[in-house]
């Protein structure tokens, strides 16, 4: 996928649900993996001409796996000129040593958001974009009708006041191949992930029996983007 392409894709989902505002003070989500790295650099480029003034920062949550190296991540950010915040935690040892009986991926998730949201208040920070792609919507329907009877996908955007801060996910229309594609194009170095469960869980499933789907009927995969955009779910902005 091409820079204009990409920045188009993210600008349409931007102003369809008005996610940035004069003033903002957003912080991209980084794990190191491709998505949030290219949702990071497109983020930087559209700074520089979008009409809506906002500050741009990154920050991750480091879970405490063993061999995660963030150093890329910070020398990435260094050349955008982009500020880096790093939140170490023991979320790693809370969710497979201490609570091994839950189900990892949901605890670690929570844990991972509250440590986020903590930060992104001290830091007074009012929105942070979460690099969910086209196919991570897709597959979270799929996944909500299978394991739990409902039709669900993520919003484009939610109000936290809770916690003082409103995510945005300013990817929802860019494919997977196309993030990836760019990640090699621009020489972008990722993190590899060292979580234990890693390609085994319900998330990687449903990746692949969308794929499966997808080629035995060519077009699903739009098709039911089309629905999820359409569906006008309760929690949907607009």
């Amino acid at each position: 996928m091409k820079q204009q392409k990409l920045l188009s894709l993210i600008r349409q989902a931007i102003e369809e649900y008005h996610m940035l505002e004069d003033g903002d003070r957003v912080a991209v989500g980084v794990s190191g993996g491709k998505d949030s790295l290219t949702l990071l650099y497109a983020m930087r480029q559209l700074q520089r001409f979008y009409p809506k003034n906002f500050e741009l920062s990154a920050i991750t949550c480091n879970v405490g796996f063993e061999g995660m190296d963030f150093t890329g991540v910070s020398d990435f950010c260094d050349s955008l000129k982009i500020p880096y915040e790093q939140v170490d935690t023991k979320i790693a040892e809370i969710v497979f040593q201490e609570n091994p009986e839950i189900r990892p991926c949901s605890l670690c998730a929570k844990l991972r958001k509250g440590a986020m949201y903590k930060r992104l208040a001290e830091l007074g920070i009012n929105k942070i974009a979460y690099a969910h792609n086209k196919d991570d919507f897709i597959e979270t329907a799929l996944m909500s009708l299978i394991y739990e009877g409902r039709f669900y996908a993520f919003p484009p955007m939610t109000v936290l006041p809770e916690a003082g801060v409103t995510v945005i996910r300013p990817m929802m229309y860019v494919p997977e191949k196309g993030v990836a594609n760019f990640v090699v194009e621009q020489g972008i170095q990722i993190v590899k992930n060292a979580c234990p469960v890693d390609g085994s869980t319900k998330r990687e499933y449903a990746r692949q029996l969308m794929e499966q789907i997808n080629r035995e009927t060519p077009g699903a995969k739009d098709r039911m983007m089309h629905a999820i955009v359409k569906g006008r779910f309760s929690d949907w902005p607009g």
